[in-house]
């Protein structure tokens, strides 16, 4: 190519082609370098051009942060079995032939694994949420204590999820304190307003001091049904599917099981948090509810896939057959302190460390586990991210840390690997 005139874009896209991009997006990168600047340098830039497109796919992390549910980085970590080469029997009945429902497998079984009679799976938490309030309450009113009005991640708040449901907020109570009286007065003065009363966990924060709540035991009393908004998605406070039972960080955490059993006539809670599956949301509690959830025109627009399905079906197997070293994140959460002194010792013993992991995903507000990592001087993280797999580290005090809870012992040779990459070891 002569440099002073501009290589031909297609000449330009093909010598790309090692980079392993499909030719349109490698003719749009060298379009973009030879509108960039110089010719001699075209083929440069749309190589990095290039690159950056690949980095900005989706694709696989070491997670090094501590963070055991990253929000950004998919939180709970859960794939699916399911065969690319196949289909599946999500709306078809084996037995019979006919067409079948795709809330009959894994929501069934979900529900039986918390106590529920029934269940139904939607994409989110937010959006069971907005499901419940529309099937129940629209053109109606929904009690909450003023201190539940929560806003979870990307601004949206319950006050706002109510008002697209098309049922209005009664509010009751303040911040701090709330009463029975608040809410049996509401319920009251509504007449048949009240369509329902929504207890939210606030899952992501604290309040604390002069303060007073009303629990889900106290709320059923009242004359209209009780909807528990738990978040986290604790299946059972017992944690039958860990051999020692529950950590004790979880202590406080309410819990699908023990919310149903205090009376909650439903429960929604998110997939991908405690539960530690895919992202879902799932509502579950009485079976004439649940129907009147899945009757209403919004289920079709908020329904998951196959895969989520199918990998929620194989996560309610586990739980079912309390295996918990069968599910990710609560074999990580678990983790034994001198196993994980163990595994840094074998990568680099000489940054061995003590640190702090955390639950993460809008759970467990200040709670801390402990854990082991390796620290390394100074922000190393853009040279951590760049390998591959790409390694996502925190930093702290002028340093950098790899958080072992969260890395998949079948990854400590990556880490290694990008020690020596740093020359960090």
């Amino acid at each position: 190519m002569a440099p002073d005139r501009p290589p031909s874009v297609d000449r330009l896209a093909r010598s790309l082609a090692d980079t392993g991009l499909p030719h349109p997006l490698l003719v749009d990168a060298a379009r973009l370098a030879i509108a960039d600047g110089d010719p001699a340098t075209a083929e440069a830039r749309a190589r990095d051009l290039a690159g950056s497109m690949g980095r900005h796919f989706l694709t696989d992390v070491v997670n090094a942060t501590g963070v055991l549910l990253h929000t950004n980085l998919g939180r709970a970590p859960w794939g699916t079995a399911v065969d690319d080469t196949r289909y599946s029997t999500l709306e078809f009945d084996l037995s019979t032939g006919d067409r079948g429902s795709r809330q009959d497998r894994a929501p069934a079984l979900l529900a039986r694994a918390c106590g529920a009679e029934a269940a139904i799976v939607v994409n989110n938490c937010a959006s069971a949420v907005l499901l419940v309030l529309a099937a129940l309450a629209e053109g109606r009113g929904a009690v909450v204590s003023r201190g539940e009005l929560v806003e979870i991640g990307g601004g949206f708040r319950i006050p706002d999820v109510m008002t697209q449901s098309g049922a209005h907020l009664i509010e009751v109570g303040t911040t701090n304190r709330t009463r029975i009286g608040d809410f049996a007065s509401a319920v009251a003065a509504s007449g048949d307003d009240a369509a329902l009363i929504l207890n939210v966990h606030r899952s992501n924060y604290r309040i604390e001091g002069f303060t007073e709540s009303v629990g889900v035991s106290e709320l059923v009393g009242l004359g209209v049904p009780v909807v528990a908004d738990i978040g986290s998605g604790l299946l059972d406070a017992a944690c039958q599917w860990l051999a020692d039972g529950p950590p004790p960080w979880l202590v406080g955490e309410p819990a699908a099981r023990q919310t149903l059993e205090a009376g909650a006539d439903l429960v929604t809670f998110s997939g991908d948090k405690l539960l530690g599956g895919p992202q879902a949301g799932i509502i579950a509690g009485r079976a004439d509810l649940v129907a009147a959830c899945a009757a209403h025109p919004l289920a079709r627009a908020l329904r998951p896939g196959s895969l989520v399905l199918h990998a929620l079906q194989n996560l309610a197997l586990a739980y079912l057959g309390r295996d918990g070293d069968a599910i990710p994140f609560w074999r990580m959460a678990t983790l034994t302190v001198d196993h994980l002194r163990e595994r840094a010792t074998a990568i680099a013993p000489d940054l061995m460390v003590d640190t702090m992991a955390v639950p993460g995903g809008g759970t467990l507000p200040g709670v801390e586990i402990p854990s082991v990592g390796l620290r390394l001087d100074g922000d190393r993280t853009v040279g951590l991210r760049a390998g591959t797999p790409p390694v996502v580290a925190r930093v702290a005090e002028q340093a950098t840390l790899l958080d072992l809870r969260t890395v998949h012992p079948d990854d400590d040779a990556v880490l290694g690997s990008a020690l020596d990459r740093l020359g960090a070891r």
